[in-house]
């Protein structure tokens, strides 16, 4: 299967070009590359916003800013997102603020609502729940005979989930433009992908569905950018969904409160930094192209540490979240199943024995 769905490339790790069919111009190049440095600086400060207790769990993504950025900008002005708890690099660069990233890991509710006009829905903590969701907003469309475009992204445990398998055969059956993102890092929390499924790849999943497959190199900003786009293309024009496989490695924890070194070799992980890192591979190609500037990265550093640092500020000015939304925001009307987890909370609060 490893043959019939090969890694599709553009730059390698060195920064040589290993498919010359893109246009890579120096405009395009710098945008992905000033993305991705954004979604890196944020998660770096957020990692240490945990640790210093002024946000709650984080989920780190470092080492799979090409594949959400590289997807996100893919994407039209009016079409719909459905990230996980993981893809803040993703919703950022489809435009969320800082600041609304932010609140989201403080607990506040504003950090689910999106900018006016922005289709993306709250992150998806439940494992592959949004991919019935995203395939239901592009028939939605696809219906009102619009020509946007859903994509659903989700990690390579929850293609074990039964929601992916639903997802992915009703949009089959009715041609919804959507497409299907894998970020495929390896493991499921402590669990390696050869535990999880006796598949050789993800992508070979599509054909069950008679859907296209494709498998890219998710530490190729500019392979996932391309496949991506392509994948968006085909179903704008009606021509039915895609479910891409991107192999990428995350260097960190699944979030701050696991513990990597449990089940995985971290010294693997922190040699895997100059082979692989998407923006130290960019970095080489444009260096190689001649139209890298260390003074133009001090300077894109320099905004993108600003801009996150007026973000902390702008989250910290917001009162702590107020536990009583956690229950007020499940249902349009108050059923007694939250109800009675509402009382026995306050019960708990009070020292009483619930």
């Amino acid at each position: 299967m490893e043959k019939e769905f090969p890694i599709r490339q553009v730059l390698d790790g060195e920064g040589n070009i290993t498919d010359d069919s893109y246009d890579l111009s120096e405009e395009l190049v710098k945008d992905l590359y000033g993305k991705m440095l954004r979604a890196r600086t944020l998660d770096k400060k957020s990692v240490n916003l945990q640790r210093q207790g002024r946000i709650g769990t984080y989920a780190p993504f470092e080492g799979q800013e090409a594949s959400q950025v590289g997807s996100a900008s893919a994407l039209g002005e009016g079409d719909w997102m459905f990230p996980t708890y993981r893809d803040h690099g993703a919703t950022l660069t489809f435009g969320h603020s800082v600041t609304t990233i932010m609140l989201y890991w403080k607990g506040r509710v504003e950090g689910c609502v999106p900018p006016e006009g922005k289709n993306i829905f709250p992150p998806a903590v439940p494992i592959a729940t949004q991919l019935p969701h995203a395939t239901g907003a592009a028939m939605a469309e696809k219906r009102k005979g619009t020509d946007r475009v859903s994509i659903a992204y989700f990690g390579d445990g929850a293609t074990s989930e039964g929601d992916f398998h639903e997802g992915l055969n009703f949009a089959s059956v009715f041609k919804a433009p959507v497409v299907f993102f894998n970020q495929n890092n390896g493991y499921a929390i402590s669990v390696p992908i050869e535990k999880q499924m006796n598949s050789k790849t993800i992508a070979q999943k599509s054909l069950a569905y008679d859907m296209d497959g494709v498998r890219v190199d998710g530490n190729d900003v500019l392979a996932v950018y391309f496949e991506t786009k392509k994948a968006v293309e085909k179903a704008r024009r009606g021509e039915g969904p895609t479910l891409i496989e991107a192999v990428t490695w995350r260097y960190g924890a699944h979030t701050t409160a696991d513990d990597p070194t449990k089940y995985r070799d971290q010294q693997v992980s922190e040699e895997k930094r100059n082979k692989i890192d998407p923006l130290l591979r960019l970095e080489r190609y444009m260096e190689k192209q001649g139209f890298f500037d260390e003074q133009w990265k001090q300077d894109v550093t320099a905004q993108c540490d600003r801009e996150i640092e007026q973000a902390v500020e702008e989250m910290e000015a917001f009162p702590d979240a107020d536990i009583n939304d956690m229950f007020g925001h499940v249902f349009k009307e108050p059923v007694w199943t939250i109800e009675k987890q509402r009382e026995d909370y306050l019960t708990f609060k009070r020292g009483e024995t619930v």
